[in-house]
């Protein structure tokens, strides 16, 4: 007897049924469909019991993973996120589970917990964890206007050839080292540039390439030459106030007395804390576009830096910080821990 496909064997049964329901007995479908007495009983009973003909899924090879086992998987990985497979998997041989690193993934994976590469955040000491929520129930009540009239300040380095690059690529076996295939690096860092920018929330202020070693000094020079002159390109209030992280060269003694003889307020701010800056988010648009443009020498880079600074939308600007009541309400729900900023 040649074997039926799956369609001719969902055909037959359907026949079986359409025949039973015109009133005909199990002796009279076999006799007419030339199937054994057996068959068409079965066909009847699972129609009767589920209301079908199609072949239900079924439950398969019984898994080796115990009720108990699976309780300790799921312990460990929420005790140390950063167990592997592998030892997991000779933690179950402990006690006498031998499965495939494999199935403990999936089994791990049906109770919700999945592999993923970890979020890369700033260390958090508890004195940092005061600081960032005693800044965000501070400021939550503050107006608009206040965040509109902050002068958002940061420095960022931008590399050549680097991790920003394509991460994977696509090519054939032995074409790994031909020259559209590699990422080529180069020697005492002359493959990134450095650059301080500021932002309001009316757009993008100027943009600073950082030559040499940045001390205090170099930053002081940075802020007189650009800070102003930001300041009324962005029209900005006469109470306005500049943003700047807790780094050394920003709060060192001659850079307080400098920025005080200058009469620059400053926006007191928790370290560690750059997901509180939303210039981070502007440093990443800037990246991506430079990189995009593919530079191939560190001329080219700097420029670049500047264009795409430059074209930076006003509206991108504004919705930054129209939305950052979010951030601060985001921090205190986070206790003060790491956001997803």
């Amino acid at each position: 007897i040649m074997p039926r496909s799956k369609e001719i064997q969902e055909q037959m049964r359907t026949e079986v049924i359409e025949i039973y329901q015109s009133g005909k007995g199990y002796k009279a479908i076999s006799k007419a469909l030339g199937l054994q007495r057996t068959t068409v009983r079965a066909i009847i009973h699972k129609w009767q019991k589920h209301g079908t003909v199609v072949n239900l899924p079924r439950s398969g090879r019984p898994t080796k993973i115990t009720p108990r086992a699976q309780r300790r998987l799921i312990r460990e990985v929420t005790k140390d996120p950063r167990t592997t497979s592998k030892e997991l998997q000779a933690s179950l041989a402990s006690i006498k589970v031998s499965v495939h690193d494999s199935t403990i993934r999936k089994r791990l994976g049906k109770n919700g917990l999945h592999g993923r590469f970890p979020r890369r955040k700033p260390l958090l000491s508890k004195k940092n964890i005061r600081a960032r929520l005693n800044f965000a129930k501070k400021h939550l009540n503050d107006c608009q206007d206040f965040w509109e009239n902050t002068l958002w300040t940061d420095e960022t380095k931008v590399e050549l050839f680097g991790r920003q690059m394509s991460r994977y690529i696509w090519r054939k076996r032995n074409t790994a080292f031909q020259k559209k295939n590699i990422i080529p690096t180069v020697k005492y860092g002359g493959g990134s540039v450095m650059v301080w920018g500021c932002f309001a929330a009316s757009g993008p202020g100027r943009l600073a390439v950082i030559d040499g070693t940045m001390n205090s000094t170099v930053y002081q020079k940075i802020l007189k030459e650009n800070v102003r002159p930001s300041v009324r390109q962005l029209k900005l209030k006469r109470s306005w106030v500049l943003q700047q992280d807790n780094d050394p060269k920003h709060t060192s003694k001659s850079t307080s007395e400098w920025l005080k003889k200058n009469k620059m307020k400053t926006l007191e701010w928790p370290s560690q804390s750059p997901d509180l800056n939303p210039i981070e988010m502007l440093w990443h648009d800037l990246k991506k576009a430079v990189h995009a443009r593919k530079p191939s020498n560190k001329a080219e880079l700097q420029q670049f830096c500047k264009d795409e600074w430059a074209k930076i939308p006003p509206e991108r600007c504004k919705r930054l910080i129209a939305s950052y009541l979010k951030r601060l309400i985001t921090v205190i729900a986070a206790k003060g821990g790491p956001t997803s900023y």
